[in-house]
Order: structure tokens, then C-alpha cells, then sequence
């Protein structure tokens, strides 16, 4: 037998499936007595249905740690000043909703409305929350609620018929028969209930990934702009260094025709300037790709993707909230669709239970019928019909049993999907905020470098207007300044990455307007 069910409480299974059913023209006694039946299944029905208690884990996530800070380290207040600018942590601050907008730009405003408007991955993600929402609305309406079906028949046979002296007749006849019938199958164990449930948190899981693909677009076109305009602005300085290092060689190669150089240094010249158009080359195939991305992003084919911003215009936050540890597991939508598939697992188990004790059912019909059209239109030809079934699973080779086994190992490893996710979340929050201190660390460094090499170049192109120095030497002090420039504007698109990145990683706390099912499913 398959009756083996371990719950928090074990409710009282009654007997043997029994059925009580009565048709038309059945004595009143027989009458009388199914209606007893119907009347005392549905008693036991009921003592069965207080008698049940909880089929399966409530669903509710674990216990997490919650840790004193992020990293490895505290985290400071703020950065170190880089630029001029110090980033300050607003700890316990609530994250900003549209935090592209932080960044002071009209052009990467309209950027990402753009493609939250335009998006084909957006778009899709909204026809699953709609298909989602559809399948439990269907449900929920097939699952409370009696069925009632419209039935119409017309046929046509022929049977043996009396047998008369001189051999064997048949009867040839014509049935019509129309019909409404009705059918209720009652939750007495929650299977209903659960399978509803389930069904609601897989809807809150689409709700979630619509939202977390909502966010990454949204970051993926700002990281994208920010991309795009730093290579922007490393290709104007390294094609200034090519000019530069042109005019070098060619003043090298002169000086060799003249006798004063070896040709070594000819060379050497020449090779410096080709190693320069090769990362030019480089950062020119890097822009062209991260264009056509953003283009993809905004819905737009790669030949319409927008030009590049400039990378002045893109100012840097200086105010970031950082949500609490406790907080956070409200605000990440890869959290909020971890917990929700916990819930459907959780739900599952109390199916895969539920379906081992007895299934109640009620149908009803009621019609016309004859062997003809005129006899099945007229009151003799009215039927109907009223019964009730119960059944009990008692040998099913093993399958339900396996069936709730194996839900409650889905529910594990829902547990544990649960548990990585969110300590994913706490090292993605730790290593966002570590990078932002060693970006503006290095970027601070970098502008101290930057600005010596400013000085050292206006000093030596200063001595050169006099006649002091020749023109090779101010050459060689502005290409130290553009060298330097270059690794400066990688640490500012750096910087600025890593900042939505972290907007990124704080998520969003719930409001009122968030899709959710529970009020579908009653919850």
C-alpha cells in the first residue's frame, strides 16, 4: 500500500472507495438512500478536512547571517578624493529607483528609457509575467469552481433484439440525449490549495526576472555609454600619440640622412609609431563592438546605434546608498525569485502529499433523452443524475510515494539555490564597494601622475618656444602627458562602471506597485 505519509499531524483516512450514485427511474427508496450516502461522505469529508493539518514545510526561507559589514574590511564613509570628488556610503539609505539619473546626463537619460521602452528582451519578459498570469487566473477558475459542461449526442445502432419463432430479430433504434453536466472534486487535503500556491509563486518568480532583466538592461546601457565614451576619448589620445610619435620618426629618419643617427634609431621610431596604431586599432574594434551592443539595447539594429557620448559630460555620483544586509534580501529580485521558487517547492511537497489520501467528488447532470427527437423533447424524456465518489489511492507501484520523496528533495535544493543566491548577493555588494575604494585609490594616483606630466610637458614646450630645448624634447614631454592621460581616462570609465554597478547590486525595496500574485491565490 501507498498510504504512507509523514506530516506534522496524521489525519484519519476512512475506508474503502465508495460511490453512491442515482439515475432516473430508480425507486425512492434507492433514492433516499444515495442521498443518505451523498450526506454522510460529505460528514466524513469534512472530519477528514479538520483533521488534516500541515502536508509540507511552510515555505518560508531560512535564516541567513547577517553580517557586520560587507567586506573583509569595514567599509569607510567615503572614498579618498579622486579628482577631487570623494564618494560618501549613505549606509541604511533606501536605493534610488531610476539611478541613471544620477549621473547628470540628459543624453544617457534618454538612452535608457529608450531601450526600457524599445527592448525585445524586455518585451519578452513581459509576455511571460502575462502568460504566467494567465495560467493561474486558468487555475485558480478550473480548481474552486465547479466545471459545467453542455453535452449534445445523436446516435445511431442496432442490438440483438427478443428472440421470436422463426429466428432471431434485431433492433434497429436512434438515441438523442442533451445534457448539462456539473462536476466539484473537494480540496479536503489542500492539493487544490497547494497546487494554487505553487502556481502564485511561479508567477512572483517571472515578476522577479522581468524586474531583475528590467535592472540589468537599464545597468547594461549604462555601463555600455560609459564604455563607449571612454574609448572615445583613449582613441583621441592615442591618435595624438601616433602624431606624435609620426612626427618623431620622421624627424629621426632626417637626422639619419644627415649622418647624425644611427639607423637603429630610424627603427626604433618606426616601430614605436606601429605599436601605437596597433592598440588604436584595438580600441577602435573594442568601440565598434560595444556600439552595436548598445544598439541591440535599445532595440535599434547595429548600423542606427547612437554616437558616443562624451565622457565629460557623465558626472560621477557622489552620494550612494548601501543598503543593510537585512534589507538587501527585500531588495534584489535574484533573492525575491530565489525565495519564491522556495515557496513553490514548498507548495509542491503538499501536492505530491496531499494526493496519497482520499479525492471526494460530486457530479450532477440533467437533461432530455429518447429514441426519438419528439419522445426526447417531450417530459417523458427528462434524466438526470446525482452522486458522489471517494477514492483512495492504495497501489500505484510506488509512484506517489517517489513523487513526494522527490519534491521534498526539490525543496532542498531550493533551500540551498536559496542560501547561494544570497550570500552571491553579499559578495557582489562587498566587491562592488571594495572596487569603488581602489578605483578612486588608483584613479588619484593616476591624477597625480597625469597632472606631473602636464607640468613637466608646458615646462618643456615653454623652453622650447624660447629655444632652449629642441622640438624632439617638447614632443617627448607630451607624450608622456597623453601616456599618462590615457591611463587616467580608463580609471575614470572604471570609476564610473563600478558605480552603476553598485546601484546595480543594492536593487530596489518593494513598494505597493509591484506585480504580485498573492491576491490572486488568496493568500
Amino acid at each position: 500500500m501507498e498510504l504512507i505519509v509523514a506530516t506534522e499531524c496524521n489525519p484519519v483516512v476512512g475506508p474503502a472507495p465508495a460511490s453512491a450514485t442515482h439515475f432516473a427511474g430508480a425507486p425512492g427508496r434507492a433514492r433516499a438512500a444515495a442521498i443518505h450516502g451523498w450526506r454522510a461522505a460529505l460528514g466524513a469529508a469534512a472530519a477528514i478536512a479538520l483533521g488534516a493539518c500541515s502536508f509540507g514545510p511552510s515555505g518560508q526561507p531560512p535564516a541567513m547571517p547577517s553580517p557586520a559589514h560587507y567586506g573583509v574590511e569595514p567599509q569607510p564613509a567615503q572614498t579618498v578624493a579622486a579628482l577631487g570628488v570623494a564618494q560618501r556610503f549613505a549606509t541604511g539609505a533606501q536605493p534610488a529607483p531610476q539611478w541613471w539619473r544620477l549621473f547628470g546626463s540628459t543624453e544617457l537619460n534618454a538612452l535608457v528609457e529608450e531601450g526600457l521602452r524599445n527592448s525585445p528582451t524586455l518585451a519578452a519578459a513581459d509576455k511571460r509575467l502575462a502568460a504566467a498570469h494567465e495560467q493561474l487566473r486558468g487555475q485558480l477558475g478550473s480548481s474552486l469552481l465547479p466545471s459545467v459542461d453542455l453535452i449534445g449526442q445523436a446516435s445511431r445502432g442496432r442490438d440483438l433484439g427478443i428472440p421470436v419463432p422463426g429466428g432471431p430479430n434485431t433492433l434497429l433504434y436512434n438515441q438523442f440525449v442533451g445534457a448539462v453536466q456539473a462536476q466539484y472534486t473537494f480540496d479536503l487535503f489542500g492539493a487544490v490549495r497547494k497546487a494554487n500556491a505553487a502556481q502564485s509563486a511561479r508567477v512572483d518568480i517571472e515578476a522577479y526576472q522581468r524586474e531583475a532583466a528590467r535592472r540589468a538592461l537599464a545597468t547594461n546601457i549604462v555601463t555600455a555609454t560609459i564604455e563607449a565614451a571612454m574609448l572615445r576619448a583613449q582613441i583621441d589620445a592615442s591618435e595624438r600619440l601616433i602624431a606624435l610619435a609620426g612626427d618623431q620618426a620622421h624627424d629621426t629618419e632626417r637626422h639619419y640622412q644627415l649622418g647624425s643617427l644611427p639607423h637603429a634609431d630610424v627603427l626604433t621610431a618606426r616601430q614605436s609609431m606601429a605599436t601605437l596604431a596597433v592598440s588604436v586599432a584595438e580600441l577602435r574594434q573594442r568601440l565598434t563592438v560595444t556600439r552595436h551592443a548598445l544598439a541591440v539595447l535599445l532595440g535599434r539594429t547595429p548600423d542606427a546605434a547612437p554616437p558616443e557620448s562624451d565622457l565629460a559630460s557623465l558626472h560621477l555620483p557622489q552620494d550612494l546608498p548601501v543598503v543593510l544586509p537585512s534589507d538587501l534580501l527585500r531588495a534584489r529580485p535574484d533573492i525575491e525569485a530565489a525565495e519564491a521558487a522556495l515557496k513553490a517547492a514548498a507548495a509542491d511537497v503538499g501536492v505530491a502529499t496531499a494526493q496519497l489520501f482520499p479525492i471526494l467528488s460530486l457530479s450532477a447532470s440533467m437533461g432530455q433523452g429518447g429514441f426519438s427527437w419528439p419522445l426526447a423533447l417531450s417530459g417523458a424524456g427528462a434524466i438526470w443524475g446525482i452522486g458522489a465518489t471517494i477514492s483512495q489511492a492504495l497501489f500505484h507501484g510506488g509512484a506517489l510515494v517517489a513523487q513526494r520523496r522527490a519534491a521534498i528533495d526539490a525543496y532542498g535544493a531550493a533551500v540551498f539555490e536559496y542560501k547561494q543566491t544570497v550570500l552571491a548577493a553579499f559578495e557582489n555588494v562587498a566587491d562592488t564597494l571594495a572596487s569603488l575604494e581602489h578605483d578612486a585609490q588608483a584613479l588619484e594616483a593616476a591624477s597625480v601622475a597625469t597632472r606631473a606630466a602636464r607640468e613637466t610637458f608646458d615646462e618643456v614646450a615653454s623652453r622650447h618656444r624660447l629655444g632652449a630645448l629642441p622640438a624632439s624634447s617638447a614632443r617627448g614631454g607630451e607624450q608622456q602627458y597623453q601616456a599618462a592621460r590615457l591611463e587616467e581616462i580608463r580609471l575614470i570609465g572604471q570609476r564610473l562602471t563600478d558605480t552603476a554597478t553598485l546601484f546595480q547590486a543594492m536593487g530596489e525595496l518593494p513598494s505597493g506597485s509591484n506585480e504580485r500574485s498573492d491576491h490572486l491565490a488568496g493568500k
